[in-house]
Formats: C-alpha cells, sequence, structure tokens
C-alpha cells in the first residue's frame, strides 16, 4: 500500500462529511487534502483512544517530532510519507501543524471549558488552523480568504460539539462552557446522565445560534475572487450545516442519540453544492 493509498483508506473508512467534498477536487489537491484529513485523523485518534495520558503525550510527541521530519523531507509515517511533497506544493507552514498537535494535547488534561473564550482557543487549534490549511491546499488569491476559512472552520467544530453533547459526555467531556450552563439552569450532572430538560433544550438552541452565526460570518468574508476555489470548503459548509440544521429541527435531543446524514444525502448535497458553486 502506498502512503497515498493508505491515507485515501484512511478518509473512506471514517465516514467523515469532509471525505464527500473531496471527490470533487483535481487529483493533485484531492492528495493533499485526503494527507491533511489523515493526519488530522491520526493525531486525533491519540487523543480520543488512548486512554493513558503519558502515553498519549508520548504518542503526540512523536506526531509533532514527524512533522519536523516531513519538512525536512524524512518522514516515518505514511501520513507523513504522503505530505512531504505537498506541504512544499501548497507551502503548508509546520507551525500550523503544531499547532493542531497542541490542540490535541488539550483534550488530555482538559476536559471542562469555563466560557466560551477558553472555548473558542481550543476550536481554533483543533479546526480554525485545519480551515487555513486546507483553504491553502484549494487556493486563494485574496487574504481576506483566510478569515473565512478560519471561521469555517469554528463552525464545523462547533456544529460537531452541538453533535456529539451526548457522545462526549460518556468520556466525561463537556465542551460546553460552564458559565452558559449556569446561565442556562443546567448542571454538569444533567450532562453527564442524559436528562433532557427545558433548560437543556434552551441551552442548545443558544449553542446552535451561536454555530450559525459563525457559518454566516464565514459566508460573508468569502471575496468573490476567491469563491470558486474555495467550493470544497462550502460544500463541507453545506453538509455540516445540513447536519447542525437536522440537530436543531429534531429538537436538540443529542444527550441520548447522534444525528447523521446518510451518505446518499451527503453525496446529493455536494453534488448540488458544486453546481451551484
Amino acid at each position: 500500500m502506498t502512503p497515498d493509498q493508505y491515507c485515501q483508506e484512511r478518509a473512506a473508512k471514517s465516514g467523515s462529511s469532509f471525505y464527500y467534498s473531496f471527490l470533487f477536487l483535481p487529483p493533485l489537491k484531492r492528495r493533499a487534502i485526503t494527507a491533511l484529513y489523515a493526519f488530522c485523523r491520526e493525531v486525533d485518534d491519540v487523543a480520543d483512544e488512548c486512554h493513558d495520558i503519558a502515553i498519549a503525550r508520548t504518542k503526540l510527541a512523536w506526531w509533532r517530532n514527524e512533522v519536523s521530519n516531513i519538512f525536512a523531507g524524512h518522514p516515518e509515517h505514511p501520513v507523513g510519507q504522503a505530505l512531504t511533497p505537498l506541504v512544499r506544493e501548497f507551502g503548508l507552514p509546520a507551525l500550523e501543524f503544531d499547532e493542531i498537535i497542541t490542540g490535541m494535547e488539550m483534550d488530555l488534561t482538559q476536559n471542562r471549558y469555563a466560557d466560551f473564550e477558553q472555548l473558542q482557543l481550543y476550536c481554533h487549534r483543533v479546526a480554525g488552523v485545519v480551515g487555513l490549511l486546507s483553504a491553502r491546499i484549494f487556493g486563494y488569491q485574496d487574504t481576506r480568504t483566510e478569515a473565512y476559512a478560519h471561521d469555517l472552520g469554528l463552525a464545523f467544530q462547533l456544529t460537531n460539539i452541538i453533535r456529539d453533547v451526548g457522545e462526549d459526555a460518556r468520556r466525561n467531556r463537556i465542551y460546553l462552557p460552564l458559565d452558559e450552563l449556569t446561565r442556562f439552569g443546567v448542571s454538569e450532572t444533567d450532562i453527564l446522565q442524559g436528562r433532557e430538560t427545558e433548560n437543556f433544550s434552551a441551552l442548545m438552541a443558544f449553542q446552535g445560534e451561536r454555530a450559525n452565526h459563525y457559518y454566516t460570518k464565514a459566508y460573508a468574508e468569502l471575496p468573490a475572487t476567491d469563491r470558486k476555489n474555495q467550493r470544497t470548503g462550502l460544500i463541507m459548509a453545506a453538509i455540516y450545516h445540513a447536519v447542525l440544521d437536522e440537530v436543531r429541527q429534531d429538537g436538540y435531543h443529542v444527550l441520548n442519540q447522534r444525528i447523521s446524514l446518510t451518505p446518499l444525502r451527503k453525496l446529493w448535497i455536494a453534488f448540488r453544492t458544486w453546481l451551484k458553486e
């Protein structure tokens, strides 16, 4: 199996909404975004699946060293080998890969966020930076596109947080800001024990409005000159926004179920958005 095949298999098996947007890219950009996605999956899996913090830290330190190897031209991992020629081709900065790893390290020791300012830093690292790297791969002429890409990444992460409240709670993680729980009269115990109340519904509606704000903000920040190059990001946005709409229409019943779209619907949204843009 070649490094590119490894990354392709990693992306396809994940079932992620992102994968469907990759299908519409030309080959070189598809290789690059698939390798970037595979990198994110590798480091995210360390944080999610390794329950021994010391071992997880060691693994993430290994990946941080692998980033150095990628930019020095002698990577060890198939994902690193796939990325090596592409980071030069698309001008992807090493510091942004390091920032993603720093975000994953936060998950090892922090499972609560006092306020949105703290959460925003986490979202910046694990999603906003990925948005910036993705925009570089898709291509842009106007630097205002960077603000679009970053805020769209935040919108995606906020959507994930809303969708996965119950799943995260079962890992003793609460990504909803604690001061907002207090404001809406929701306790940590309510979330950890899966108790859906009117207060919880109001809290989640507030979270949904914030996520929608970031989608709207990102769309407004994308210059017309870069809209065609950034179509893949807009496909991702259409799919993720549809997930958020499904959660909202279902009444934010996210504590005991996980809303998802069928592969066929994701593909249809991707195709429709590609034609529209």
